[in-house]
């Protein structure tokens, strides 16, 4: 796959939505699902035993646990610019 003038083009569209969405949140939340893929693979926490009925039974009483991703503030503007530039870089490529 060559990266030619409309991928480009998307790729710097891409990122320079991803910017704007950055610049505009402040946290994400991940869902259960998600923060225990994250805890397997980070390693920091054990993965409770699924047979243990003293955890099936924390786990129902207990919140889903969650956890919260704060970005660097300077990356929406990193993104911003990269796919700014990249978007009108595309438009003095030659075309196909």
């Amino acid at each position: 796959m060559t990266l030619d003038r409309n991928r480009y083009f998307m790729f710097g569209v891409i990122l320079f939505l991803l910017g704007i969405q950055f610049r505009m949140v402040d946290s994400f939340v991940l869902n259960e699902g998600s923060t225990r893929a994250l805890q397997r693979i980070a390693k920091q926490a054990k993965v409770a035993d699924a047979n243990n009925a003293a955890t099936n039974a924390f786990m129902q009483a207990a919140p889903s646990p969650k956890k919260t991703f704060k970005h660097p503030p300077w990356l929406g503007f990193v993104l911003l610019t990269v796919g700014g530039v990249m978007s009108l870089h595309a438009m003095v490529l030659p075309k196909p």
